[in-house]
């Protein structure tokens, strides 16, 4: 069968990897796709949120199945614009995408169906939220739309909170995405993303992992995309992931499914965890970037077949087998990213990183320039590795870091250190 996947980041990179491994496969198509996915699949130039012409190509080239990875066109309504033409697409509908396009329609949805998350307001208007916040002092101030990964201000003074609303409903830094804030109480707690598969009644959960949102070491600095990630979560225990499927995955399907918003795809809650208290912090209508890069490393099943089955509400009969060894993935970003960033500089040491054992470099943020591979984006690489233990995953995650190297290169040298015994060091 012919498969194509939408999007040009780490995470589609490792979607390609995994679904050229299914047997069933024939053609893999990217669009518009980056140089790592190249090497696996035939590149489109064709943009992610393109929806007429990704559709007409599908057709013309017999896709069998689209997988889509940002959720850009999944908020656009790329699977509504697919199924009408009868094409099947890995993904939930437009109605259903509005769980992670909309912050405050997450919210409200949660606190309708009692899944468990922050108390909130939401405003529109600058001075109420100003004078709410003022009061408030330390909270957690967010874009209401789509802001790829930016558009949340964890704020620890009424001063910062002021900022962060300024930005957004004022200054409009997310455009649209910003015509709306919700002011969160600022929960305390590990951080923890787990991630499920759907097929609009049945959910299975992945592997645990755990991102590193901040840009610089110890959780300093602001929020990016996302730094890095490992699997598991060290506290992810059998009894917690029962806990996380019944509080929070399974109602927010019944939820979905009683407003008439069937839930398709791959559903991601963020959350957060102090002691054997669970609360979502959001939910994302995709596979998370880098969690995916350290998740379908781990995955055993047949990735073709499961997202088949979640399309064809046949997902209970499939088992999902995951691998035992841990995974550790290290983003290499640009100079100046999360904010303004530098691009266009010559990356060295791919290939022999690529060749290190038992380790991966997804392609985030790359591109070709006279025949060499240039930085292209703020996330440039996802140095991923598995191993034995988890330490093993990470040294050997960092010893591919130390032979890749472009100039303003930063990365953060403590992924994965909370899934070490401290009293070792790491």
């Amino acid at each position: 069968m012919n498969v194509l996947v939408v999007g040009s980041g780490g995470r589609e990179h490792a979607l390609v990897w995994k679904i050229r491994q299914s047997p069933q496969v024939g053609e893999v198509f990217c669009a518009p796709g980056n140089p790592g996915i190249a090497q696996l699949a035939e590149c489109v130039n064709i943009q992610a949120d393109d929806l007429p012409r990704l559709a007409e190509f599908a057709v013309h080239h017999q896709v069998d199945l689209t997988v889509v990875g940002p959720e850009g066109p999944l908020a656009l309504g790329i699977v509504d614009e697919f199924e009408a033409r009868g094409l099947k697409v890995f993904g939930p509908r437009k109605n259903a995408a509005v769980l992670e396009g909309s912050k405050a329609f997450a919210k409200e949805f949660m606190q309708r169906h009692g899944i468990p998350s922050a108390g909130f307001r939401v405003f529109s208007d600058a001075e109420a939220a100003q004078a709410f916040v003022k009061q408030k002092g330390r909270c957690v101030v967010k874009a209401d739309g789509l802001a790829a990964g930016k558009g949340v201000y964890v704020c620890q003074s009424a001063a910062e909170a002021l900022a962060a609303v300024q930005e957004i409903l004022v200054e409009k830094r997310f455009g649209d995405a910003g015509n709306q804030v919700i002011v969160e109480d600022l929960l305390e707690g590990q951080e923890v993303s787990v991630l499920a598969f759907c097929d609009g009644k049945t959910a299975r959960l992945m592997v645990s992992a755990q991102d590193h949102k901040r840009v610089f070491d110890g959780d300093q600095g602001p929020n990016t995309g996302g730094m890095g990630a490992y699997s598991p979560a060290p506290f992810a225990s059998p009894e917690f992931e029962r806990r996380v499927h019944a509080q929070v995955i399974a109602r927010a399907l019944e939820g979905m499914a009683k407003e008439g918003r069937a839930y398709k795809g791959v559903l991601y809650a963020g959350l957060m965890v102090s002691g054997t208290q669970v609360k979502v912090l959001e939910f994302n209508c995709r596979f998370g970037d880098p969690e995916t890069q350290v998740i379908l490393p781990r995955l055993e099943t047949d990735l073709v077949e499961v997202a088949l089955a979640c399309i064809e509400g046949r997902l209970d009969a499939v088992e999902l087998r995951w691998g035992s060894q841990p995974c550790c993935c290290v983003v290499l970003a640009s100079k100046g990213y999360p904010a303004a960033y530098e691009k266009g500089k010559e990356i060295s040491g791919l290939e022999r990183a690529g060749k290190q054992p038992n380790t991966l470099v997804f392609h985030a943020g790359t591109s070709l320039a006279d025949g060499k591979t240039v930085s292209s984006g703020g996330r440039v690489l996802g140095v991923t590795a598995l191993g034995k233990t988890i330490r093993e995953a990470i040294g050997q995650a960092y010893q591919a870091v130390a032979l890749i190297y472009f100039e303003g290169m930063h990365f953060r040298r403590d992924i994965g250190k909370a899934a070490l015994p401290q009293s070792g060091g790491h």
